[in-house]
């Protein structure tokens, strides 16, 4: 399960970390669906830098499984507000939000499991 767990988080990770460098550097297509939703432009570096944490956090977790199991629960609301995000303002096109919350919930089971 350990394998797995690297493999999932390091895939995760890897897409975090990609994410929160185009919502630091206000990718055109990040900002755009960020207002598109709601979010207030001054939630970008905030939001960025949760995005960073939960990456370092997931691969901090292969050597520290509390780190590991917080950083994928963190991951998990992180997702899960965006969802809400984008059902409150009547946007349905959430799935790759819903994804990364799926990925990151896997995660943490593997996390917990191995």
């Amino acid at each position: 399960m350990f394998i797995a767990y690297a493999v999932v988080a390091g895939l995760l990770a890897l897409a975090l970390a990609g994410s929160a460098t185009f919502t630091f550097q206000r990718s055109p297509a990040i900002t755009e669906n960020m207002t598109k939703v709601g979010v207030p432009e001054s939630w970008l570096p905030r939001l960025a830098a949760l995005k960073a944490a939960g990456a370092i956090g997931l691969v901090a977790g292969l050597w520290l499984a509390p780190l590991g199991i917080a950083a994928a629960v963190g991951v998990v609301l992180y997702f899960i507000g965006a969802i809400v995000f984008h059902l409150r303002a009547k946007d349905y096109a959430f799935a790759p939000a819903a994804v990364l919350a799926l990925v990151a919930a896997a995660a943490l089971i593997l996390r917990v499991v191995a």
